[in-house]
């Protein structure tokens, strides 16, 4: 396939794209405001999960975060606080944020149809008054995502809703989807023993939440 001709069915220019999609208008230009305002803060204390979306010229990351409801702390109208607890160390949005400030949150809240979209700029702070903040079971984060708030808007239900996703008959068995284990010894051709992986997971999770 030769990858220098174009499909003809891709959308290709922003005239074409805005020609098929409109204009957005009313309570979907109204919602947007480029500070935390009371409403939206209390959807953000509400949240015990986010996804950090960030880019840079080395590529693109989208992870989880999550933690009891409010552990993404809106210091003031204009600036949200992350703990960073630990992970696996591969730190790919922190990479980024260091390359490029920009950053994308979308915050969930279990039972609610509508979503909560921050864009900003972000920062890593090892401030030690602001790691002993976050503290949990005597453990602070390895660090805390400072982000700027640039934009802020609700996403309406309709997502949720058309994938029912707070629906517990929707809910699937672990045991349907390979485990971790198996995943891992195929993805490093039997170095990593899927049995044993899988045996260890659970209290390696428990031991290394914080």
């Amino acid at each position: 396939m030769n990858k220098n001709v174009i499909n003809p069915h891709h959308i290709t220019s922003l005239e074409a794209l805005e020609e098929r999609y409109g204009h957005p208008s009313g309570a979907a230009v109204a919602k947007e405001i480029d500070y935390i305002s009371e409403h939206y803060g209390a959807m953000i204390k509400a949240s015990p999960f986010c996804s950090v979306a960030t880019v840079s010229d080395e590529g693109l990351d989208c992870s989880p975060r999550g933690d009891a409801p409010g552990f993404v702390e809106v210091a003031d109208q204009k600036t949200l606080l992350l703990p960073d607890r630990r992970g696996n160390n591969r730190i790919d949005n922190l990479r980024n944020i260091i390359r490029d400030p920009r950053i994308s949150l979308l915050f969930l809240i279990p039972g609610v149809g509508e979503t909560l979209r921050v864009n900003g700029r972000a920062a890593i702070s090892v401030e030690p008054a602001l790691l002993e903040r976050f503290v949990v079971n005597g453990q602070q984060p390895r660090s805390v995502i400072v982000v700027t708030v640039d934009r802020v808007y609700f996403q309406c239900s309709k997502a949720i809703v058309r994938s029912k996703l707070w629906d517990p008959a929707t809910q699937i068995q672990r045991s349907a989807l390979p485990s971790t284990g198996t995943m891992v010894e195929a993805l490093s051709k039997g170095e990593i023993k899927g049995v044993e992986y899988d045996k260890l997971y659970p209290e390696r999770i428990k031991q290394t939440l914080y």
